[in-house]
């Protein structure tokens, strides 16, 4: 290429450069919305102490967080089987293909190729060679249309991302939920069990003493109502059992392996202890879910800036350059190269109010963003005073449940014995070991309220997506 050739394209270059940088943004400037709730976490009589400054939960690791290895085991066969975090995956790579397309539009198409003719007329042979490569109708972006359409769509993805990183919490939460509540109901079920047991011993008696002479058949008529509860409630929490496998096993999007899972609940220690949770409703920020909501704002404040940007003239550049000769080899040679360049300038006159109604859409639906986003943030806010307000009151009642239930055994057996030496009817063990059936499947119920009540502390403070 000749210098003044070199010359003329440096300064189409440099042109096209200067129009980019003098180009103007017309989507408004983004303000995070302040928080719609208050500056703190609430505290009181319901609510455990915080520590101000305190935080970082979503820094501690599930791995670290759930102390049980068989729970962590299947935690993991959910994160690599389950359907819907695959398909959240799948979402994300969706939206990153989107911007991909949507930023391409930012830098000119170019093409190139090369081309050869021949004829013969008269016995004489004519050949024609070109090499040739051209720019086809580049938008120049001087008002952010372009721009402003491709921040949206990097804000889609984003948004996705944050979408694929809450349903991994909430995945996680979920599978340890549902793997708790197997063990706890594997626990009522043996409760269940054990009453039955005893309670066919007390039917067998009822009936032997009724049968010398010594008891009554109201005895054994309340004796065999007592059976048949304890009956129907071991097959009611073997169906549970079952229900609870399948409910497991579609989060794990695969067979839980026997080995993974739980044979007891036990006191329902499965997890941290405790969880550093601070004062500041900042916290909130850091969530997934919430995160999402704002990149979603972010996207349709970009999409503001491509609807104004319609109002404007539309700037269009086509170039081509290329080497043209008779010979293959004075292909390259002086005087060969051959340039054009032309430009476009389109403005709509009338469009029957089109612009403008897709104006009024991109606000109205920024306007829904903001909504979305405030409500977002505010349901974060419930989700953690709810956890912490359990959190604050449930140790004293599962200890609590723990005593009424120890006494209420001992009771059962003292009416027992107080029964079968004659001094009192049959009534008062019925009473006393219903009232101690009952005590043992609350405290059940209890200690599977706390195991649970710290994984909803975990997953709604944003814990759960690092391993």
């Amino acid at each position: 290429m000749s210098a003044p050739h070199v010359k003329i394209a440096r300064a189409a270059l440099a042109g096209g450069a200067m129009l980019a940088l003098g180009a103007c943004n017309l989507a408004p400037k983004y303000v995070r919305p302040d928080l719609p709730v208050a500056p703190s976490l609430p505290q009181g009589t319901s609510y455990p102490t915080l520590a101000d400054g305190a935080g970082g939960v979503d820094a501690i690791g599930w791995q670290a967080f759930f102390t049980d290895q068989q729970l962590k085991d299947t935690i993991a066969l959910a994160l690599s089987s389950n359907r819907d975090l695959r398909s959240a995956v799948a979402a994300v790579a969706q939206a990153r293909a989107t911007y991909k397309v949507d930023r391409a539009a930012l830098v000119p198409t170019v093409t190139a190729g090369p081309t050869a003719s021949g004829s013969r007329s008269n016995g004489v042979t004519s050949e024609s060679y070109q090499l040739s490569g051209g720019v086809s109708s580049y938008e120049v972006d001087l008002f952010g249309k372009l721009r402003n359409t491709s921040r949206a769509a990097f804000e889609a993805y984003l948004a996705s991302d944050e979408g694929r990183k809450a349903t991994q919490i909430t995945l996680v939460s979920e599978t340890a939920t549902a793997w708790l509540t197997l063990a706890a109901d594997r626990d009522a079920l043996a409760v269940a069990q054990a009453t039955l047991a005893s309670r066919t011993k007390t039917l067998q008696l009822t009936q032997q003493l009724e049968t010398n002479g010594v008891g009554t058949k109201l005895a054994v008529a309340q004796a065999q109502t007592a059976f048949d509860t304890a009956r129907a409630d071991v097959a009611d929490y073997t169906t549970y059992v079952a229900q609870d496998r399948n409910a497991l096993e579609l989060l794990t999007g695969a067979p839980v392996p026997e080995a993974l899972l739980p044979k007891t609940l036990g006191e329902g220690r499965q997890t941290l202890a405790s969880l550093p949770v601070g004062l500041s409703s900042d916290v909130l920020l850091r969530r997934p879910d919430v995160l999402q909501a704002e990149h979603t704002l972010k996207e349709a404040n970009a999409r503001i800036g491509a609807a104004r940007a319609a109002f404007f003239p539309s700037i269009s550049l086509t170039g081509l350059l290329g080497l043209a000769s008779t010979s293959l080899s004075g292909l390259f040679s002086g005087g060969t190269f051959a340039w054009s360049a032309s430009g476009s300038a389109t403005q709509t006159v009338f469009d029957g109010g089109v612009n403008a109604g897709n104006l009024a859409y991109a606000k109205a639906s920024r306007d829904a963003a903001v909504a979305s986003y405030e409500k977002a943030i505010q349901t974060a806010f419930r989700e953690v005073a709810d956890a912490l307000a359990r959190r604050g009151t449930i140790d004293d009642k599962v200890a609590a449940q723990e005593s009424y239930a120890a006494n209420a055994e001992k009771a059962a057996q003292i009416t027992l014995a107080r029964y079968q030496n004659g001094i009192d009817t049959f009534l008062e063990p019925l009473d006393a070991d219903r009232t101690a059936y009952t005590a043992r499947q609350a405290l059940v119920t209890a200690r599977l309220a706390r195991a649970t009540n710290m994984v909803t502390l975990y997953e709604v403070l944003g814990g759960g997506l690092t391993p």
